[in-house]
């Protein structure tokens, strides 16, 4: 199974945090199930396909995110 979904939300450091989710965990659960986990309670997230992710990491403490 291939992951093309990403879930992007700002972090405690005021810098962009990008989760991956692993094709096993989404064997047996949802992608949403992963947001409770990780996600910071009341904190805005967004799940976003892959493709909207920069591939260059250079600057990716400079990443912003925005609702």
């Amino acid at each position: 199974m291939i992951v093309t979904k990403r879930i992007i939300y700002k972090n405690s450091q005021g810098g962009v945090s990008v989760e991956i989710p692993a094709p096993e965990y989404l064997a047996s659960h949802t992608i949403e199930e992963l947001v409770a986990r990780v996600v910071p309670e009341n904190e805005p997230y967004k799940i976003v396909d892959a493709s909207e992710i920069p591939s260059d990491r250079t600057f990716r403490n400079a990443w912003e995110y925005s609702e």
